[in-house]
C-alpha cells in the first residue's frame, strides 16, 4: 500500500490523531494507580496509533519512518521478526515482576503498592509516585510486544 492507495483526509487524520493518541495512552499510563487506566489500556491505545499508522500508510513506510538506526538504516518496526517483539514482551514481564518484588523485599506481601511523595518538584507542588507504576510499566510493554506480534502475523499474510 502507498501513499497513493489513501485518500489526502486519511493521511491528514491519521498525522493528527497518532500523536493524541500515544499522548492519552501516557496520560493513562501514568494515572492509572490512582484513577481507571493503567499500563493495559495504554498499551492497547499505543498498539491501535501502530495499527492506524499501518493501515494508512502502509507497513513499509511505517517501517522506514519511525525509527532509523544509528548507521542510517531503518529499523523495522512492523515488518520485522516477532522476535523483536517478544523482546518487549519479555522486558515488560521483567519489569512486572521486579515491581512485586520490591515489596517482598521491604518485608510486604508481593505487589503491595507503596507510595513515596516528592514536594518541591517543578510545575507540581507535590508529586506522588507509587510502586504500582512499575507494574503498570510492565503490562504496557507486555500489552505493546503481544499486540504488535499479533499485528505483524496477521499484516504479513
Amino acid at each position: 500500500m502507498t501513499e497513493r492507495d489513501t485518500t489526502v483526509i486519511a493521511r491528514t487524520v491519521t498525522r493528527t490523531v497518532v500523536p493524541i493518541i500515544v499522548l492519552v495512552s501516557v496520560a493513562l499510563l501514568l494515572q492509572g494507580h490512582n484513577l481507571p487506566g493503567g499500563g493495559f489500556i495504554a498499551g492497547v491505545l499505543t498498539a491501535t496509533a501502530f495499527a492506524l499508522l499501518y493501515v494508512i500508510y502502509g507497513i513499509d513506510s511505517v517501517g522506514d519512518s519511525l525509527v532509523r538506526h544509528p548507521d542510517g538504516f531503518p529499523i523495522a518496526i512492523l515488518r520485522g521478526p516477532t522476535a523483536a517483539y517478544s523482546r518487549a514482551f519479555t522486558v515488560g514481564l521483567a519489569i512486572a515482576v521486579v515491581g512485586g518484588l520490591g515489596s517482598i523485599l521491604l518485608g510486604f506481601p508481593f505487589l503491595t503498592q507503596g507510595v513515596v511523595f516528592l514536594e518541591h518538584v517543578p510545575l507540581y507542588e507535590e508529586l506522588e509516585v507509587a510502586s504500582a507504576l512499575m507494574f503498570d510499566m510492565g503490562v504496557y510493554f507486555v500489552v505493546v510486544g503481544a499486540l504488535l506480534t499479533i499485528l505483524a502475523v496477521v499484516g504479513a499474510e
